[in-house]
């Protein structure tokens, strides 16, 4: 908690955050042989339940950083499970030009650093087509349902 002009305020603890992220990496682990759609339906289930828990915290800002980062996380599982040659038929059927393409497949740089240049081919539009909730909308969703009914809560007892 902490105090503001209109009063006090609710934020998230960093232990809080780093037992989510310890949890997503679990889930988002690379090694791991499962399907895409599995791994996306379990972040899902356990991504709406802690938001739904800790939906109170107003910072919008550490629940977009935390979305970015798993999103960084499945590109590298994406990345990980494909050889050159898959990552060239894939990322041609992605659309990504012909120079992105071979600059992409044939990158021998980290899984991390080649996540942030896939950023281009699988960006927020390919995740939620694979089913991935977004994580900031349902925060927003959450926040003015709430916010709704704590409003005609106050209505009717004045």
């Amino acid at each position: 908690m902490y105090h503001r002009k209109s009063g006090m305020g609710i934020r998230l603890a960093s232990e809080t955050l780093k037992r989510a992220q310890n949890q997503i990496l679990e889930i988002t682990s690379r090694t791991k042989p499962e399907s895409m759609t599995d791994r996306i339906r379990k972040l899902n289930s356990y991504l709406s339940g802690w938001l739904g828990y800790y939906a109170l915290a107003e910072t919008p800002s550490k629940f977009e950083l935390l979305e970015g980062w798993i999103r960084r996380r499945l590109r590298m599982c994406v990345w990980k499970r494909n050889r050159v040659r898959t990552r060239y038929r894939e990322l041609r059927a992605l659309g990504v030009p012909e120079w992105a393409v071979h600059k992409l497949a044939n990158a021998r740089k980290g899984h991390r650093r080649v996540s942030q240049m896939l950023s281009i081919a699988l960006d927020n539009r390919y995740w939620s087509s694979q089913g991935m909730m977004s994580f900031t909308e349902r925060y927003h969703q959450i926040r003015q349902a709430w916010q709704t009914a704590v409003y005609r809560t106050v209505r009717t007892v004045v």
